[in-house]
């Protein structure tokens, strides 16, 4: 806890956004600084509270309360070294995790939250400014190797608990860049990639090794992984994007989210992308499909490049404005959220479902034909309400389906649940021994925080399953019969 009665006394105070006016017209973080005297207030206010519930709604179990209270009273290398305990990456969760620590505190259920992602943020930015951060390289080599397939927040978690546990592993990354979602899904605007960057520099001198421009299952054969290393972890995310089936989809001018963020990153990173392929805003009139952080960060990167007009279709109604009946405390809340790209303009519509595409004589999308409907789970059509709106550029941002199948999950041969994720057990280990998944592969589209969580489960069980002396590599063992055999 911070101070006892500093809940009464002190009220909720969160780190100011920058004005809109200026941070439309750069790629920047949006947020301001937040003093050092601010943050131990803020840290005071955390509540004496017996049982605290904020554990558990971490997915990493972050020990709140305690760096809470250490940076209350200025321990903040104390307070790091807390938060690095259950988190490898609280730069990455402070800056875009949605918090449901926060849903979950028990001042929340009738006073504001106390600013849990604010301090955390804070923690871990003032460790790397002090210098406190420093390679953790082992101080012994098991001699085992894993690989890892995918470097988003899942994969670089579990590389760097089982690097730290003495394993040599490596990091197959498809493409040009570590990083995968944090790379080219989150926009620049959210998290810049300096605080990427810097933390695989951190991996890199602690023995971690990257490969980018490796496809596994395509340009890297999944065959030379099951020969060269001991334990594969499959975490190459959710990225089979939900589609839009209704008549005119194939017009050109409509594109999946995740076909239009990683450009806008690309050219933050300072890429020249080819002119035909570009997919941009700049003076056009953009309608994005789906409500939630994904279609959030599409319309923030729409505002950074000056279209002419931007709409956010969601099929939902509307959320309430305060936690809805159904979510009670210390669940997550349905409720309205707005993010720094909704203050930023573009016009918000509820219960919208899309009926179809119309386009022009070169086969460029021209008109959105729209209806408002009903309530879940039926969204059944009102009569009347049909409308048509003029469109040059459509983004489909209603979530993820999946892993994508064909390549490596097919060749490997593991099996898939009712869900088409991959399935695996409590150890986090597939239907074939020695091949691991975790993350949004395994989970589903979820959060960069339960990405970090599922990574680090899932390298215990890695190390646990390696510790075992008849661990062996699948394509080894299967050799090894062939051998005998003949």
């Amino acid at each position: 806890m911070g101070k006892a009665s500093g809940f009464k006394e002190f009220a909720r105070e969160t780190t100011p956004r920058r004005p809109v006016a200026e941070r439309v017209n750069d790629w920047f973080e949006i947020y301001q600084d937040f003093s050092e005297d601010k943050l131990r207030t803020q840290g005071a206010r955390c509540m004496d509270c017996g049982v605290p519930f904020c554990h558990t709604g971490c997915p990493v179990n972050n020990l709140i309360p305690d760096w809470n209270d250490l940076v209350y009273n200025g321990r903040w290398k104390e307070a790091l070294r807390q938060l690095h305990s259950t988190n490898n990456f609280p730069e990455f969760t402070g800056r875009i995790c949605p918090a449901p620590c926060e849903a979950a505190c028990v001042l929340g259920i009738n006073e504001p939250a106390v600013t849990i992602k604010n301090i955390e943020k804070n923690i871990v930015d003032r460790g790397w400014a002090e210098g406190w951060i420093q390679p953790e390289p082992p101080k012994f080599r098991s001699g085992k190797k894993v690989a890892v397939v995918g470097s988003g927040p899942a994969g670089l978690a579990a590389a760097q608990q089982l690097n730290r546990a003495g394993h040599w592993v490596t990091v197959y990354e498809k493409a040009d860049r570590i990083g995968g979602l944090l790379r080219y899904g989150i926009p620049e605007f959210k998290m810049e990639k300096r605080v990427l960057d810097r933390r695989l520099e951190q991996m890199e001198a602690e023995g971690v090794k990257f490969v980018t421009d490796a496809h596994v299952g395509r340009t890297v054969p999944v065959e030379d992984l099951q020969r060269e290393f001991d334990a594969i972890l499959l975490a190459g995310g959710a990225e089979a994007g939900r589609d839009l089936n209704v008549p005119g989809r194939e017009l050109k001018g409509i594109y999946y989210a995740m076909e239009y963020l990683p450009q806008a990153n690309k050219r933050c990173q300072g890429d020249k992308l080819d002119s035909a392929l570009d997919i941009l805003a700049n003076g056009k009139r953009v309608i994005i499909i789906g409500g939630g952080d994904t279609g959030a960060d599409c319309l923030g990167t729409a505002h950074r490049q000056k279209p002419i007009s931007v709409h956010q279709f969601e099929i939902m109604p509307q959320p309430p404005e305060q936690r809805a009946p159904q979510t009670p405390w210390p669940l997550w809340p349905m409720q309205l959220r707005i993010e720094g790209a909704h203050e930023e303009g573009g016009i918000r519509q509820w219960s919208v479902a899309t009926t179809k595409f119309t386009g022009d004589a070169n086969g460029n999308v021209k008109q959105l034909h729209g209806i408002q409907v009903g309530p879940p789970p039926k969204f059944e059509p009102i009569p009347g309400t049909e409308f048509v709106m003029d469109v040059d550029l459509v983004l489909l941002a209603m979530g993820f389906t999946g892993p994508v199948r064909n390549g490596t999950i097919e060749q490997l041969g593991v099996k898939l649940d009712a869900r088409g994720n991959v399935e695996a057990n409590g150890d986090y280990m597939s239907s074939v021994p020695g091949i691991f998944a975790a993350g949004d592969m395994r989970r589903g589209q979820s959060l960069v925080v339960w990405a970090i969580a599922e990574g680090r489960k899932a390298a215990a069980s890695v190390d646990k399953y390696l510790s075992q002396p008849v661990a062996k590599p699948v394509a080894k063992t299967r050799a090894k019969r062939e051998m005998v055999s003949a």
